[in-house]
């Protein structure tokens, strides 16, 4: 019997959880501070088992790990180089689903010495983005081709039946994940130059990407996409984008949101404040009359705009006490996001991840492949977002187990001996793309 013990009982716990007590002879514990989201997770199942941890508590953590086999960490990625630290201390591999923090990198020696894999960016983006991009760029190499450009674009998204507000979002991960993304910078190679973009002009910096079958969706950058040209082994590259998918009008709306300070993280007593007082509060003005007329004014904007539709919309010009006691304009935002955005029952969540590669061939010959996994959510049951998150991670973690991974140290699944697995293991879940190659012909 396998021991696996999983650390988090968030929103996307669920399929990774379900995955692994499919298999015949695993044993999965889960351990949350909420030992009844763990309960529900496991559904008493007769090999699973709810543990209550604080991540904090390293004494418990240690007891935990040491009588496991392998460590899934879906606790805060904060969290994750403590987790590693023990299991590396214990010999026991770990799996994340999160970006590898310059702390857990520096763990990579040590768990080479170990003997032990710790195995990072195991979900959606990171993770199926990095493994279906390799397996194209591999195929390009073993053809002769040189990949002269890369856009990668991702989306969690409302299905096309569920966007029903004026935002067109609705939430499938952390609200704050969501409001904390949007004060990122960003960086990407475009045509040889360097592009570098402040945060505070993130949702200025879009352009439209048209999905088949679906429409245009906005597109922005996502973080530093430099990193990932020696990453995936494209020195030369004259493009390489890593970007978030939205649909129209996000960007336009959050870049206000940004302008009117919303983002802004210092704390303060906000107990008897209303949402219109913040925002009177954020414009400086007094007045209890017409705040829509004198915050579009503010923004520069029409009064009838769809901006100021959408922030009317989230209730942000209403006289309804905000209720929190204490915190930022950001917890206050996410607080709202959390209220207004959420699915109905039965609504269905969408996944978008596109790469867009431009191959040059010796002769000069070009082509384009266009590579697009589209996947929904079930109605009722798990969502796009955790199956896509979360199944990457479960099926790393079998594979290790069964030693069909034998790698150590730090690791991102860029090599084939991950990603192969994974990605046929994926599509047997109905998780697949679908691919196109044509001709390119330079515009100029």
């Amino acid at each position: 019997m396998e021991n696996i013990l999983v650390l988090g009982a968030g929103l996307v716990a669920r399929p990774l959880i379900r995955y692994l007590l499919y298999q015949p002879d695993y044993k999965v514990r889960v351990a949350s501070r909420t030992v009844s989201k763990a309960e529900k997770l496991i559904a008493n199942h007769p090999r699973g088992e709810a543990i209550p941890l604080n991540v904090q508590d390293t004494k418990a953590l240690k007891e935990l790990v040491s009588c496991s086999d392998l460590v899934v960490s879906l606790v805060p990625y904060t969290y994750h180089p403590i987790v590693a630290e023990i299991c590396i201390e214990s010999k026991k591999p770990m799996v994340t689903t999160s970006y590898v923090s310059d702390a857990m990198r520096a763990l990579d020696e040590k768990a080479k010495r170990a003997g032990v894999i710790i195995l990072n960016e195991m979900g959606l983006d990171p993770g199926i983005d990095h493994m279906s991009a390799m397996r194209i760029i591999h195929r390009v190499w073993n053809n002769g081709g040189r990949v002269v450009s890369f856009y990668s674009y991702c989306g969690g998204l409302p299905a096309p039946e569920a966007n029903t507000n004026p935002l067109g979002y609705k939430l499938s991960w952390s609200p704050r994940g969501v409001v904390l993304a949007g004060r990122n910078s960003a960086r990407y190679l475009k045509d040889g130059k360097e592009v570098s973009v402040p945060s505070y002009e993130l949702f200025t910096h879009y352009w439209m990407v048209s999905i088949e079958g679906l429409g245009e969706f906005e597109a922005y950058p996502n973080r530093d996409s430099i990193p990932y040209i020696e990453k995936y082994g494209l020195s030369g590259i004259e493009t390489m984008y890593r970007g978030t998918l939205r649909n129209p009008g996000w960007c336009d709306t959050w870049k206000k949101i940004v302008d009117l300070g919303l983002l802004d993280d210092a704390e303060y007593e906000i107990k008897g404040l209303t949402y219109a007082g913040l925002i009177r509060r954020l414009i400086d003005s007094s007045s209890e009359k017409n705040l829509k007329g004198e915050l579009a004014r503010y923004l520069k904007i029409d009064e009838d705009s769809k901006i100021m539709e959408r922030l009317e919309w989230l209730g942000l010009l209403e006289e309804e006490p905000i209720p929190l006691e204490k915190g930022s304009n950001l917890d206050v935002l996410a607080h709202r996001l959390q209220e207004k955005l959420q699915y109905e029952e039965g609504e269905r969540d969408m996944i978008i991840l596109q790469h867009e590669f431009v191959i040059e061939y010796p002769g000069n010959h070009k082509e384009r492949i266009l590579s697009t996994l589209i996947d929904f959510g079930i109605p009722s049951g798990d969502t796009a977002m955790a199956r896509t998150v979360s199944l990457p991670a479960a099926i790393g973690a079998r594979l290790i187990v069964e030693g069909k991974i034998s790698l150590s140290g730090v690791q991102i699944p860029v090599v084939s001996e991950i990603y192969e697995p994974v990605l046929r293991e994926l599509e047997k879940q109905g998780i697949s793309f679908k691919e196109r190659v044509e001709e390119f012909k330079d515009k100029s």
